[in-house]
């Protein structure tokens, strides 16, 4: 019987011919092309030895596209595991919990062998691309169907791999399998930077924030401007500013646009929910958490109206971004067994330090600056890439990968 054959929505120039149906094992070495790890029995810790050159490669491996193992075997134990040794360019796949992340096995790990919850992959190299297969594998709609897409579980499991070898997939000519597999690694690279290149600006602002105030009850930061040498002054944090609980929001009066934000999240500059035609605190002002995820706090600068689940803060002797940054840097905890609160006399009885207005200004100013920097690499223009890029590649992932 002949193979059906279908189109993508999306193609490569140059491409045109159909992608022909076959059975997913097609894609994998007719000897090794699915493998399980060992029974756990097998790889007890107390099999384990301190020293030797074989490792044990787990889970947390192929979620976090890492090689770094915590566990050694003899050996002895290896050889006896041989069946299970992971090579260069294999794929390991996460089988337990976390299920679906998938890794590529990169050259030069340590020998060593893969446990219970990673099942590995081999692919069959004269018919299939690896980086076409590994985007193949993360594509949405792959993932869905690993899982069993069961919404109506609450437990998520893996689809058995005899079942999945004999999926009926379809797939282009290698050729073109390399175009696409080039395509979305350029863009995991992308991301993947700008990624790195945030963290770096994060630990750099959180540096600055542990020596520009005041450690472990000294009242003089590490970290000053030039001209300022006095010591910090002490107070609670009500004595010098003034602290309102956000109320409920007539919805029927929210405009999409046009008027004061309604603010709903003090863990972003954003968290708008609407706009009203009046506002209820006059910037600058600070939103702070009061409940959930409590204590986080953001400067603003525009006239708003906060709901419930904020507070909002107003001083006259505290510099708007220096308060924000302060709070955020004082990590505030609301011990709780329910939905952690933070009252307005909660958090006015924190006792807080802080310099002149000058020198507030000037360490606002600088930490405002950072989180610009953060911002312009979290956002290129209007797009915002930690959201909406990784959805747009979703998108196109559907288009060019699957085939309906």
């Amino acid at each position: 019987m002949k193979n059906k054959k279908m189109t993508p929505k999306i193609r490569f120039k140059g491409f045109t011919d159909a992608w022909e149906e076959r059975k997913f094992e097609s894609l994998l070495d007719k000897n090794e092309g699915v493998r399980r790890g060992p029974f756990g029995s097998a790889l007890k810790k107390d099999l384990f030895v301190k020293e030797s050159p074989y490792v044990v490669y787990e889970q947390q491996n192929a979620i976090y596209d890492h090689y770094e193992t915590r566990y050694n075997i003899s050996k002895e134990k290896f050889e006896e595991l041989h069946k299970f040794e992971l090579i260069a360019d294999d794929f390991i796949m996460s089988g337990a919990g976390t299920i679906g992340k998938i890794s590529k096995v990169p050259k030069g790990i340590k020998k060593g062998v893969f446990n219970q919850a990673l099942i590995r992959f081999r692919i069959n190299k004269e018919l299939t691309d690896s980086e076409y297969f590994l985007q193949f594998i993360r594509a949405d709609f792959m993932q869905r169907k690993l899982t069993g897409a069961n919404p109506g579980s609450a437990i998520t499991n893996l689809v058995p791999m005899s079942d999945v070898k004999k999926w009926e997939i379809k797939v282009p000519i290698k050729e073109e399998q390399k175009k696409i597999g080039a395509f979305f690694k350029q863009l995991d690279d992308t991301i993947a930077l700008h990624q790195r290149k945030l963290a770096k600006l994060k630990e750099l602002k959180q540096g600055y924030l542990q020596k520009m105030f005041p450690q472990n009850g000294s009242k003089f930061p590490q970290l000053r401007f030039a001209g300022f040498a006095d010591a910090w002054e002490q107070r609670k944090l009500a004595d010098v500013v003034s602290i309102s609980a956000g109320g409920d929001v007539d919805k029927t009066k929210l405009i999409e646009d046009g008027g004061y934000p309604v603010l709903a999240n003090a863990l972003t500059n954003s968290g708008i929910v609407g706009y009203y035609d009046s506002y209820k605190v006059e910037a600058p002002a600070v939103t702070v958490t009061g409940r959930g995820d409590v204590g986080h706090s953001v400067a603003r600068h525009v006239n708003f109206t906060p709901v419930v689940r904020l507070l909002s803060l107003k001083s006259e002797v505290l510099d708007a971004d220096f308060l924000a940054n302060m709070l955020n840097q004082a990590n505030i905890l609301v011990e709780s067994t329910g939905v952690p609160q933070l009252t307005a006399p909660q958090l006015g009885s924190y006792k807080i330090l802080y310099p002149n207005l000058n020198e507030q200004t000037k360490i606002g100013k600088l930490l405002n600056a950072f989180d610009n920097l953060i911002a312009l690499h979290q956002c290129n223009k209007k797009s915002d890439i930690s959201k909406e890029m990784p959805e747009t590649i979703a998108y196109i992932r559907l288009n060019l990968l699957n085939v309906s």
